[in-house]
């Protein structure tokens, strides 16, 4: 019987371990595809088992990350689909490029705030699938298109503030 408890504890920490890491491995994705003439991100190691010791990286109680904050960074580049990975995720402002599509996989997301970017492209109607975002801030970019009814949905519900 103590075997069986031993594996399964051994499994899960195996588990968490994987979770953690792939969090770094998408934010490792995120900074190796930005330039950081400041070195803000630095201390973005990706050989720790887990991001929660990084500058700009805030997790919860379980070591998985909630918030992102790179405002006034000066980073350029783009953001990276690995961000999709970020499950709960609830805050993150960045950047360049288009917005990709599997930030509508970050369902914890509650601010999402890309203003002031050089964002392009169209909003991706993924970001309608983000039930618990509150607060959106996508102006001053080069975005082009209609926004998307899904996100429009949000705005309607009263979920979503738009700016």
């Amino acid at each position: 019987m103590r075997f069986i408890a031993l594996v399964f504890l051994v499994g899960a920490l195996a588990i968490i371990a994987v979770e953690c890491n792939s969090e770094g491995d998408a934010l490792n994705a995120f900074k190796t595809n930005v330039a950081d003439p400041n070195n803000v991100l630095q201390s973005w190691d990706p050989t720790l088992v887990n991001p929660c010791t990084w500058l700009h990286v805030t997790c919860n109680s379980q070591n998985s990350v909630v918030r992102v904050d790179l405002g006034g960074a000066n980073l350029s580049g783009s953001l990276v689909p690995q961000l999709g990975m970020l499950n709960n995720l609830q805050y993150f402002n960045s950047i360049s490029g288009a917005i990709p599509s599997e930030l509508g996989n970050l369902t914890k997301l509650v601010s999402l705030g890309l203003e002031n970017n050089k964002l392009s492209g169209l909003i991706p109607s993924s970001l309608g699938n983000l039930k618990s975002l509150r607060w959106m801030r996508l102006d001053s970019n080069e975005l082009s298109g209609e926004i998307p009814i899904s996100v429009l949905k949000l705005v309607l519900w009263g979920n979503l503030q738009l700016m």
